[in-house]
Formats: C-alpha cells, structure tokens, sequence
C-alpha cells in the first residue's frame, strides 16, 4: 500500500480568490495538497514535508508596507516553488528583482503571452505559434515561429526586473515578464492563474508542476483514498464491533460502505425511519445495505413518535431540535441494547 501523503504539494495562500482553484487542480493531477496561509508558522512548514511550494495570487502590492510575504523557510527548503501572479511578484521582491506599482500597465482578462527559450514548466505546450518580433533576433531567427499560450490575467504591479539567476521566457503586451524560470533551483513565475478555466493549458501547466519538477507520483486517487482508509479502519478497530447511525444521507452512507469493506460482520447500523423521508426512501436505504451488500442493519420505526414531538410546532427552528434531540435519544436507546459495541462511527 502507497503512502498518499507521502508526497504533497504545499499551497501558500495570500488571499487570492481562486486559491481553492489550484488545491483542485493538484488534486486532480492525483496529488495531495494543503492550503496554509502566508503567515503560518515556520514549524508547520518544516514539519509538512512539502515535495514543492506553490505561492498563490492575492489582492496585495508587494511594495507595500507590511504587505504579506512569503515565509522565509519556504525559501530555503530546497524544493520547487511556483508563484502565481501576486507569488510571483512576491518571489521577485525577495529575492533581490524589481516589482514596479500599479500605473497604465495593469491587466484584467484575455492576454496572449509568448513563450521564449527553454523552460521545463511550459517545454511543449502551446495554444498556437506567432512570429518573433525580437529586434535583436538574429536573422536565421528571425520570424522564427514561438509558442504562445492564451491566459487570464488579473493585475496591476508589474516586475521590471528579475533576481540573479533567473530567466525571462514568456512576455504579454502589458507584462514584459510574463513568466521567470530559474531552471537550477527548479523556481518558476508565472503573472497569470492557471487555475482558471481561462488558462487553456492551466491544468497542464500545474500538472507538469508537480509530476516532473517536483516529482510526485499520482496517488492521490479516489481507488487509493478508499484502500487507505479501509486499511487504516481495520487496523484501528481491529476484531472489535462499531456502531454507526446511518440516515441514508451521502456522509453516513459513505462511511457505512467503507466500514463494511473493512470489518463486514463487526458493523451494526442503526436507521431511525422517522417518517419525515421521501416515499419509499426508509426501504430504499434498507434495501441498499441491507439487502444488497449485506450489512446488519436495524431499523427503528419511529414515525409516530416524530409526528406527536411536532404536532402544533411551526418554527423551523425548534422543528429541527425537536428531530435532532429525538434522533440522540431513540439512537442511545438503540444502542444500550448492544452489548459489545466499542466504537462509535459518524458520517457527519
């Protein structure tokens, strides 16, 4: 069994309105991420064991007083790091470039950024091919065809200049550096978001990321996720029983299936019907696990009980104490009838 947590992708989060955007994206490369906010403390970041960093936009100019920053230890773990739009310019600012302050050079929206040179993050992708218009083109590279890749930009500081060691290869009409690369400590730039629709190579762009530069594996996978759990479920319970109340709802259904992979007989489900579900839906859900997969479960009728707790209630609110309250009682009624039960499971 693979350790889906072995590698992970750390997220920075400065405040940025899609930052969830790109924890998806990663996830969906089958790689497991966490998203932590700029000012987390420096042991949380040492002791996350991140197998690459990506820094995410934000609202910020990095040129201000007291504008966030990015934490120093994740300068220096020596793993890949990947800013987007207010990360790169972060990254830019703190490591010795030039972020100029918002003038007539912001940018919103559609833009066409052209690559330049080799840089592994974006090495083959492209949405189409322009012309060089690079005045210090040689002549045999003149009118050389380059990649261009369509994206959505969203700001208004610009970097002028980039830190010792790094490269420009992508511009935009309105972001001479439109992307940096420093291929040797494997730190990339990128002024647009990925992770947006908008980006038609965003996705790629973030897998390649964190497969070929970082060198994570896809093992964040729904099939893996269900064999970790179940593993770790029969390991924890071992040979004891567990109790779950199960509604028939997705968390406590979810959970009903995962124990009973991992334990089968040693799970007992208690399902209390009272009276409030759609048509059928009380033999439906007995139908499914108890019929179909074989797990042991007792159905509590108790309809007549919830229909006299509410009668003459009109408050939405007490409405839902009065169900929530009898739910607890008629379940711990249930449950004082079973004599080796050790643990308890909840869905929700």
């Amino acid at each position: 069994m693979h350790d889906i947590h072995a590698q992970r992708i750390l997220i920075i989060d400065f405040g940025g309105q899609t930052t969830q955007l790109i924890a998806r994206r990663v996830r969906e490369s089958g790689v497991y991420c966490e998203i932590h906010p700029w000012d987390v403390k420096e042991k949380t970041l040492v002791e996350f064991n991140a197998s690459g960093v990506i820094l995410s936009g934000g609202p910020e100019s990095v040129i201000k007083k007291n504008a966030p920053t990015i934490p120093s230890s994740v300068l220096s773990l020596e793993v890949p790091v990947l800013g987007i739009c207010y990360g790169m310019q972060a990254l830019v600012h703190q490591l010795g470039g030039v972020v100029q302050a918002r003038q007539s050079h912001s940018e919103f929206g559609y833009a066409s950024v052209r690559l330049q040179g080799g840089c592994t993050l974006l090495d083959g992708l492209s949405d189409r091919a322009g012309l060089s218009e690079d005045e210090n083109d040689t002549q045999n590279n003149k009118n050389k065809p380059q990649a261009e890749l369509d994206v959505w930009m969203s700001h208004g500081d610009r970097v002028e200049s980039v830190p010792d060691g790094f490269s420009v290869v992508g511009t935009s009409e309105n972001a001479p550096v439109a992307i940096i690369s420093d291929e040797k400590r494997r730190c990339y730039g990128i002024q647009f978001h990925p992770e947006v629709t908008h980006t038609l190579q965003g996705a790629a762009i973030l897998d390649r990321f964190v497969k070929q530069v970082c060198g994570c594996d896809s093992l964040w996978t729904p099939g893996n996720i269900i064999d970790n759990a179940v593993e770790g479920i029969s390991k924890q319970v071992a040979q004891d029983e567990v109790l779950l109340g199960l509604s028939g709802g997705v968390d406590s259904s979810v959970v009903a299936a995962l124990l009973h992979r991992a334990i089968g007989k040693q799970l007992t489900c208690v399902f209390v019907d009272n009276g409030l579900l759609r048509l059928n839906e009380g033999d439906q859900v007995m139908q499914t696990f108890a019929d179909n997969m074989g797990v042991r479960v007792i159905r509590v009728n108790a309809e007549d009980r919830f229909l006299e707790k509410l009668a003459g209630v009109n408050d939405p609110e007490k409405k839902r104490k009065i169900i929530g309250n009898l739910f607890v009682d008629i379940f711990e009624e249930e449950a004082a009838k079973l004599n080796n039960v050790v643990w308890l499971a909840q869905g929700t």
